[in-house]
């Protein structure tokens, strides 16, 4: 149990597990993660017996890692000491955890939620949308992202090499296990009022923003990759059509302006399919990803000589039509020309140019990324 001041609701959480524990013949022990309480606390949990680890470093993840890592069992639960979960259930998660599962998450829906156990901004929506979005974003089986009431093996836990030291480790725990194909399962819990009489540390927007933009920073192809390969075909199509003359569509005439507006969409899209491409690369260099085979054997063909060829010969392109460009201008004596004409050479041209050199420049850091580190 992760604790910060909790004398108010520890002890009750701590008697609740001990009974849980003796009831269900389960040997255990009681770990409590101290994260700097100074309301007693901590004499509470050593007065009943329970073991506490005192984790210096400030987080709700630095607690929870400190604890995991001195816990002596098999398998680890794991819950707030806010009163708000029934750690008399312990003995359905050990039966899961039995059965060969490696994460079992509570499921707060299925259980059933108490009268103000839960502001009804987080029952009806935040917590449906992002679990949805989980389960969009990595496939994931969870109902509840956000149910604190889990259990895990202890070797599952430490293959997972979970980083993230706030709030956001429950939800790295859930997607990490997810995408390292773990056996999940999910038993039925409830929650009660918080029986603080404090507020909680909980707060709506802001954790809510932190979840959607750790989903979003762990899964690239949504942020950057699927918007950028839609921006280049879009762009591509439409330069396409455009290039050759004035096109006609929907009541409305097609122009150099559109032409120009769908080049800039290349570009943007390359940049995000690049980036897609940097942060899945570097999340999987640092331990945040799993390795990923499909990555792997792209590799084996996007290197570094293929991206400078195949940029170079843009670049190239781009150089040859502008020196074109400007030649023919100046058989014309560097005078006014007309502007359509020529602008449907031009924007292919420095959109070649651009692409070019941003495919070389990428290809770089790319194979800088790449490089093995100790």
């Amino acid at each position: 149990m992760p604790c910060l001041n909790e004398a108010e609701t520890l002890g009750t959480c701590i008697g609740k597990a001990q009974r849980a524990l003796r009831e269900a013949n389960i040997a255990g022990e009681i770990v409590i993660a101290d994260n700097g309480s100074s309301d007693g606390s901590i004499e509470i949990a050593e007065g009943m017996g329970a073991r506490v680890v005192r984790v210096p470093a400030k987080g709700y993840g630095n607690a929870l890692m400190g604890g995991i890592a001195a816990a002596r069992g098999k398998y680890v639960m794991m819950g707030d000491a806010d009163d708000s979960y029934d750690f008399g259930h312990a003995p359905r998660f050990v039966e899961e955890l039995r059965k060969g599962a490696d994460l079992v998450m509570g499921n707060r829906f299925r259980g059933g939620i108490q009268k103000n156990a839960m502001p009804p901004l987080h029952r009806y929506f935040g917590n449906p949308a992002l679990t949805k979005l989980g389960q969009i974003f990595f496939r994931s089986p969870v109902g509840d992202f956000y149910c604190g009431l889990r259990a895990f093996r202890k070797d599952a836990y430490e293959r997972m090499r979970l980083r993230t030291t706030g709030m956001e480790f429950a939800t790295e725990m859930v997607v990490k296990a997810t995408l390292l194909r773990m056996r999940i399962a999910e038993v039925p819990t409830t929650l009660s009022p918080d029986g603080r009489s404090r507020p909680p540390h909980l707060r709506t927007w802001r954790d809510g923003w932190r979840t959607l933009r750790f989903f979003l920073l762990y899964s690239p192809r949504w942020l950057f990759l699927y918007p950028g390969v839609f921006l280049m075909l879009a762009g591509l199509a439409l330069c396409a059509l455009i290039v050759p003359g004035p096109r006609p569509f929907a009541g409305v005439m097609l122009d150099v302006d559109t032409l120009l507006f769908a080049a800039v969409a290349v570009i943007l899209g390359f940049q995000a399919v690049a980036f897609a491409l940097f942060t899945k690369l570097f999340a999987i260099s640092e331990g945040l990803l799993p390795e990923d085979p499909r990555l792997t054997k792209a590799f084996q063909y996007i290197t570094l000589e293929t991206g400078i060829a195949t940029g170079s010969t843009l670049f190239l392109i781009g150089l040859a039509i502008s020196i074109w460009a400007v030649r023919y201008w100046g058989l014309h004596h560097f005078s006014s020309l007309n502007i359509e004409w020529m602008m449907r050479r031009v924007i292919p041209a420095v959109l070649s140019l651009s692409l070019g050199a941003q495919i070389i420049f990428a290809s770089f850091f790319l194979s800088v990324l790449g490089l093995k580190r100790r």
